[in-house]
């Protein structure tokens, strides 16, 4: 199944995704990750689709795989999929239900098995209601979404947090190992700050 996952920026979204993948049948195979809101549409639909050669004025000699079909058996994970220009939604929704791509310049169908992770943190009925998500998509998404909430809201995850950096940190420096527990000074601090 495609999942959605729905959050603020900042909330790990990503680390969720890539969680997603890793913990699934396929966590062999490919992930790839794309930002929607990163590329303009002509480059976001040639990134996704792929090209043959001589599709295009500038388009390599040798043509170009694109990530859906390099995602093939594993995941691709969309980012900010609230940023895909709607004529690329319409096209993402053809793919999710003929599990086939046409690489641009092509007529020729590729097949394609993958599963679609998409992240937003922007309310997609909102952008339905506005006009500038396409409703059938939406709904094929939103058949499994995950609801990251900010750490605002699940302090007790602060200390997990903190002592993995710490871990992390003290390995890469070659140091001892050292965690804060929740008796640690400045606690409060701490807490004040992850409340904005």
């Amino acid at each position: 199944s495609s999942v959605l996952l729905l959050g603020e920026s900042g909330t790990g979204k990503d680390v969720m995704a890539h969680f997603i993948h890793d913990h699934s049948h396929t966590y062999n195979k490919n992930f790839v990750a794309i930002n929607c809101a990163s590329m303009p549409e002509s480059l976001l639909e040639s990134e996704l689709f792929g090209y043959e050669k001589g599709a295009f004025t500038g388009a390599k000699t040798t043509g170009k795989i694109g990530l859906i079909e390099s995602a093939d058996k594993g995941t691709l994970f969309l980012d900010e999929i609230n940023s895909m220009p709607l004529s690329l939604q319409a096209k993402l929704l053809r793919v999710l239900e003929s599990r086939t791509i046409i690489r641009i310049g092509s007529v020729k169908p590729i097949d394609v098995d993958f599963r679609l992770i998409a992240a937003t943190n922007e309310s997609l009925e909102a952008c339905v209601a506005r006009k500038t998500f396409r409703a059938d998509l939406y709904y094929r998404l939103n058949a499994l979404a995950i609801t990251i909430p900010p750490l605002r809201e699940r302090k007790e995850d602060i200390f997990p947090i903190v002592n993995h950096f710490i871990a992390q940190e003290s390995f890469t420096a070659g140091t001892a190992a050292v965690s804060l527990d929740e008796e640690a000074p400045y606690v409060g601090q701490v807490e004040a700050y992850t409340s904005y």
